[in-house]
């Protein structure tokens, strides 16, 4: 009896990893194009499936995103954790937070802070709603619980309210398009913004010196994730960069046969 040749083999999936192969593709497409110009078929074609395949798995394409939007973050989650872990002052991470060179690499196409854009804007969205609230409010609780840290260790102004600063600085973050398109001239506005933002939350400067991926010094003169890359740079799975920010999606590879 003839063999069939190894390179006409296909390797059948455990239906767990060819849902993760799924979201890493359909990941890379909505944080490159957005939720809106993003396609089934192209998340297909980067896996070398056919279009069905994705819908067997999720159902529709506002099934996928949420999935997608969970999957992201989590991955955000965990770096910031691992971020606030190596850092050795709240400050200087909220500096590198506040930088608008890290501000402008979160609103880049391929970052996965082009996802946490989406949801902001998707959050009216029936389909969507859901996971899209929920992916915003778990980064602010996030964002909250490193401002009680540093108000722990005397880096926060003990007057402010964690949850509100957590909100001001997603809500600046999420403005900046808008400052962007109409102010006369938005680069000198973001560092003024930065660094009004750094004062009133921890009394120090230097956000608009602060440098997302480099490990510059931030508002306290510590590196900020004590050298190693900061929000901006860390890159997540699949070659996005986490949901903080940063440039660098790669092309999927092309996974085995999910069917």
């Amino acid at each position: 009896m003839n063999e069939v040749p190894a390179a006409r083999r296909r390797t059948r999936m455990r239906p767990e990893d060819r849902r993760e192969s799924i979201l890493v593709a359909a990941t890379e497409v909505f944080a490159e194009v957005g939720y809106r110009a993003g396609k089934a078929s192209e998340v297909a074609a980067r896996l070398g499936v056919s279009e069905p395949v994705i819908f067997q798995n999720f159902g529709s394409k506002a099934a996928l995103f949420s999935a997608v939007l969970d999957r992201a973050t989590r991955l955000a989650a965990d770096e910031l954790a691992a971020m606030a872990d190596r850092t050795e002052s709240v400050s200087a991470l909220i500096a590198d937070l506040l930088s608008p060179g890290h501000v402008e690499r979160l609103h880049s196409p391929g970052s996965l802070g082009m996802l946490f854009a989406d949801a902001v804007a998707l959050s009216g969205e029936p389909e969507i709603s859901g996971a899209a609230r929920r992916a915003v409010r778990i980064v602010a609780d996030l964002l909250a619980g490193l401002f009680r840290r540093g108000q722990a260790e005397g880096d926060v102004n003990a007057d402010i309210d964690p949850d509100a600063a957590a909100w001001w600085i997603l809500s600046l973050m999420e403005g900046r398009a808008f400052r962007e398109a109409l102010a006369a001239d938005p680069g000198p506005l973001e560092n003024a913004i930065a660094e009004l933002t750094l004062r009133t939350l921890t009394g120090a400067s230097g956000a608009s010196g602060a440098s997302g991926a480099s490990g510059a010094s931030g508002a306290s003169g510590a590196s900020g994730a004590s050298g190693a890359s900061g929000a901006a740079g860390v890159s997540g799975e699949a070659g996005v960069s986490n949901g903080f920010g940063g440039r660098g999606v790669t092309r999927t590879a092309r996974a085995a046969e999910p069917e």
